[in-house]
């Protein structure tokens, strides 16, 4: 059972009330009695911590008291004072074996002298063990500084896919990006909306929820659906102004919006290969892509091409001239 401390520090009040009581000449076990502390307390007190000349000074025994504490202990103090258990555990870490293998292995065996893990990385990133820290798999010699996470935004009124209409006269279109690779130092991405598997894409300079719902908005005005699915990425955070009702996929569940998925396989497999930086990539550049592949024949679609089976569903609008020019439907 760990024992309870029953004593106290001084802290600076308790010493100021104490140099006042002495100066007014009361006895230490009077002052004990007022300040809620041993006699044996006052004495010490008195005795370690007063000045040169005799007197105390509540300001100096303060300062005294404070250095004493700042050196009372320091890291990794268990282990340099306990030979047997740096030699023990500087063995271990030449042996290849992580601090937690070292901790680990000392409970196991119930050692009398043993520390946790903490312990010993603060004992490492200190003076006294960091010759030591070349034997880590990191060869770290300072802890990792962690940087700060960015705040979590929310999709507010978020719908899930699975209460998404039925009905069978209803256009259900999905909705994706894709983007530059990290390495391209850029922020370009694509938006994508797939209707009856019909493609077609809006360059964007960022995933901004802005700019997506730009491109949504855009989307909106040469196709006309009745649905929107979606994935959790925040670039849909503005989905109320999208135009169109919008629902959203289970997180880790691309399969809910497959003809998205496929879409973007299909650019990906002819045009734009993973690593390829969109920044080079222009909306004209797109359009064509997309009337390329609106133009293959789909087995799914008994061998006509999306482009035929959106104008027979009706869900072509008005194209815009710079689309208009690469379609003859």
């Amino acid at each position: 059972m760990r024992k309870i401390r029953t004593y106290v520090h001084l802290d600076q009040f308790a010493r100021d009330r104490l140099e006042a009581m002495l100066r007014d000449g009361m006895r230490q076990k009077d002052i004990a009695e007022v300040l809620k502390v041993d006699k044996s307390t006052v004495s010490r007190e008195v005795a370690k911590r007063k000045r040169m000349d005799g007197r105390y000074d509540a300001w100096l025994a303060e300062h005294k008291a404070q250095i004493l504490r700042s050196n009372s202990k320091y890291q990794g103090m268990k282990i340099e004072q306990n030979p047997a258990l740096k030699a023990r555990i500087v063995a271990e870490l030449k042996a290849l074996r992580s601090p937690d293998e070292i901790a680990g292995r000392l409970r196991k065996e119930n050692a009398e002298l043993r520390v946790d893990k903490d312990a010993i990385y603060k004992w490492l990133y200190s003076a006294y063990g960091a010759r030591y820290c070349k034997y880590l798999c990191t060869r770290r010699y300072k802890k990792k500084v962690q940087k700060n996470k960015t705040e979590r935004v929310m999709i507010p009124n978020r719908i899930n896919v699975e209460w998404r209409p039925n009905t069978p006269d209803l256009i259900h279109a999905e909705g994706d990006t894709f983007v530059s690779p990290k390495r391209a130092k850029t922020t370009h991405a694509v938006a994508l909306v797939v209707a009856e598997k019909f493609l077609t894409m809006r360059k964007m300079e960022s995933l901004k929820p802005t700019l997506m719902q730009d491109a949504m908005q855009d989307i909106g005005t040469e196709l006309s659906f009745d649905t929107l699915t979606l994935d959790n990425g925040i670039e849909n955070r503005s989905h109320e102004q999208f135009g169109v009702p919008s629902f959203f996929c289970d997180p880790h569940s691309p399969w809910q919006k497959p003809r998205a998925e496929g879409a973007i396989g299909l650019v990906r497999r002819w045009f734009l290969p993973k690593g390829t930086d969109l920044s080079n990539v222009t909306q004209q550049d797109l359009d064509l892509y997309a009337k390329l592949l609106n133009g293959k024949y789909r087995k799914s679609l008994g061998y006509k091409s999306a482009s035929e089976a959106a104008e027979e569903s009706g869900i072509l609008k008005a194209l815009p001239a710079r689309v208009a020019l690469h379609y003859r439907i």
